[in-house]
């Protein structure tokens, strides 16, 4: 028991310590590769926001789209439904006019189906690029904290020791 207490005593204090160890930009010397990580992370964020904006813009025109489509299939079964009520005392001719209306509420339907799934897409492209977004503006934070550690250790360096 004891030496478990110890270990968990050990492994809680080391925690801490994990997070600096792991800063990749450590010396003044890194600062060149932190600025060029930085410039590549600030521009990737300009890039996803403006493919975010894109995809924001476009999704109207698919929503009304789907809609229209929608609303297509809707009269299309319904014609085909009226079409068919007619058949059970009609003769041949009255068959294949609903044969051909159920046949285009069946494509009509499938158009509605892929109008609506691409909807489902791009509301989940832009899902993507608002998450990529949130990862890149954490790395553009971290970045920011190793530039303060290292700035911190160059202030400390420069004081005079007395």
């Amino acid at each position: 028991m004891k030496k478990l207490v110890r270990l968990f005593c050990v492994v809680a204090l080391s925690l801490p310590a994990l997070s600096a160890f792991s800063q990749k930009y450590k010396t003044v010397e890194d600062t060149a590769g932190l600025n060029k990580e930085y410039v590549k992370v600030t521009n990737s964020i300009v890039e996803l926001n403006a493919k975010l904006e894109i995809a924001q813009n476009d999704l109207p025109g698919y929503q009304s789209k789907a809609k229209k489509a929608d609303q297509d299939a809707t009269e299309a079964a319904n014609s085909s439904s009226n079409q068919a009520s007619k058949v059970d005392g009609g003769d041949v001719s009255d068959a294949r006019t609903a044969k051909k209306r159920a046949g285009k509420a069946y494509h009509e339907a499938k158009d509605a189906r892929s109008a609506n799934k691409k909807v489902n897409d791009q509301e989940d492209k832009i899902t993507r690029y608002k998450l990529d977004i949130r990862k890149k503006q954490q790395r553009l934070e971290a970045l920011d904290v190793m530039r303060a550690a290292i700035q911190a250790k160059m202030a400390v360096g420069t004081v005079p020791q007395i």
